[in-house]
């Protein structure tokens, strides 16, 4: 009996696991007149989504964050009004060699 009820909840743990969407690293800026409360919401819906802020900008509004392609839509929808822009975080080298 044991050796079932443990085998039953190591396979509904990985199934668990298995269900979390993957996460990618994204960008998120907003042109220099979007209110405040905007980005703020932006940034509660992805951390309520399972995601995570990595950087919040001072230069520019914006932050950083690692969330799943749906949550990255939803967020793409939320800011329309306001031409969000979302690009993939990733790695440029000035140097092609």
């Amino acid at each position: 009996m044991r050796v079932t009820i443990t085998f039953l909840l190591v396979a509904l743990l990985a199934a668990l696991a298995m269900a979390v969407a993957p996460q990618s690293p994204v960008i998120v800026s907003y042109p220099e007149d979007t209110p405040n409360s905007v980005i703020q919401e932006a940034m509660e819906a992805i951390k309520k989504a399972g995601g995570v802020i990595t950087h919040e900008y001072s230069l520019i509004k914006g932050f950083a964050a690692k969330a799943s392609a749906k949550m990255i839509e939803t967020v793409q929808a939320m800011g329309s009004e306001h031409q969000v822009l979302i690009e993939q975080d990733q790695v440029v080298n000035a140097n092609s060699a």
